[in-house]
């Protein structure tokens, strides 16, 4: 894409939502690395329905610590990798109480330093906490910016640094929530919803999916 077809691409990713918003429940910076944590490999209604009980038990990292792991687990043992998950939400608000005061650090190497963050969930993070202009790239982002050719890259590393230096900062600070969103419900995996796509004029994606067909009576044809 051209510098002119992105700041499009973002105006009418835009136009359509405004603010755009995580749809993960969260409600301060540390529940927001909780819930980021245990998001890994799971989905996000998954993550909020195991969140909704486990917050209402602990909800700060001196809390969480005095729960203790078998009771975490417990709470999220419906979500994938939960023994690991729970291990890390301990380890990681014992951390938080003995480093950092019980706060999450506004930080990068500090938030990667604790167990189960990597760079992803760092950036989401320092991008919904704290207002800073990352872009966190997860599977729809990778997918999204592979398939439409608005960053390409092997790598998740390799997308985030090109969208870092294609996305105009105007829209950088939404822009990972305007790209997950769109990769989670109209660019999906299996089948694009390409005929009510923004964007679809922008995209360099050779098979885009056609409209369905109707019959005479403007109805379907699938019955």
């Amino acid at each position: 894409m051209t510098p002119a077809d992105i700041d499009e691409f973002f105006r009418r990713l835009a136009a359509a939502d405004p603010e755009p918003a995580s749809e993960l429940e969260y409600r301060d910076p540390y529940t927001l690395l909780v819930a980021v944590v245990l998001s890994a490999q799971a989905t996000d209604a998954g993550v909020n329905k195991a969140t909704r009980r486990l917050f209402h038990a602990a909800s700060t990292p001196v809390a969480m610590v005095a729960l203790g792991e078998a009771a975490v687990r417990e709470h999220i043992k419906t979500i994938g990798l939960f023994n690991t998950k729970a291990r890390n939400v301990i380890a990681l608000s014992e951390i938080l109480v003995r480093e950092h005061g019980g706060e999450v650090p506004r930080d990068r190497e500090a938030l990667e330093a604790l167990p189960g963050v990597g760079r992803k969930t760092a950036n989401v993070v320092l991008n919904v906490a704290f207002g800073e202009p990352t872009i966190a790239v997860d599977t729809h982002i990778f997918r999204v910016s592979n398939r439409t050719g608005l960053a390409p890259g092997r790598t998740p590393d390799a997308v985030e640094r090109a969208l870092l230096a294609c996305v105009p900062e105007r829209w950088r600070l939404h822009a990972h929530h305007w790209l997950i969103l769109h990769g989670r419900y109209v660019c999906k995996a299996r089948r694009p919803d390409c005929p009510t796509c923004p964007v679809r004029d922008l995209c360099a994606y050779p098979e885009k999916t056609p409209a369905k067909a109707h019959g005479p009576m403007g109805g379907s044809d699938s019955r």
